[in-house]
């Protein structure tokens, strides 16, 4: 998704009345200018492709983690509406690896690098983020790149 594909989303989200949507991309706008102005590039500028999407993952994380703690506890209407937003945001990511094709990419990284136990599965884990970035869940990985050694 690129910048200018997220602003005609918005216009559509307002021609469409879809209050969800519009909410979603209204924040990702936001959060999109405040990560152009870290980036020192200022408030008006464009990201990258990939920074976009970088932004999008971490909105869909913040998404993931506040539908957890609503379920824990016990707020299930406020868990609906974060489910919500996160199926507009994941319609918004490039299509995410499977659980087999992160395994086999570890198992091909680890090979690889030489990693075949546990005490460089943190570097094995950086390189692997670093090939996927974009394509594949965190979590996801981390947990192929624990079993792998366990």
């Amino acid at each position: 998704m690129t910048h200018q594909e997220l602003k005609e989303s918005l216009k559509d989200a307002m021609r469409a009345k879809d209050q969800v949507r519009l909410a979603v991309v209204r924040g990702l706008l936001s959060a999109a200018t405040n990560e152009a102005v870290t980036k020192g590039k200022g408030p008006d500028a464009f990201l990258t492709d990939d920074e976009l999407i970088s932004v999008i993952m971490r909105a869909s994380k913040q998404r993931k983690d506040s539908i957890e703690q609503f379920e824990k506890g016990g707020r299930p209407e406020l868990a609906a509406s974060e489910k919500a937003e996160l199926e507009i945001l994941a319609a918004m990511l490039p299509l995410q690896m499977s659980r087999e094709e992160i395994e086999a990419a570890a198992k091909a990284k680890a090979a690889e690098l030489g990693v075949t136990d546990k005490t460089k599965a943190n570097q094995l884990m950086g390189m692997l983020m670093k090939d996927l970035k974009g394509k594949a869940d965190g979590t996801m990985v981390k947990d192929v790149v624990d079993k792998l050694f366990s």
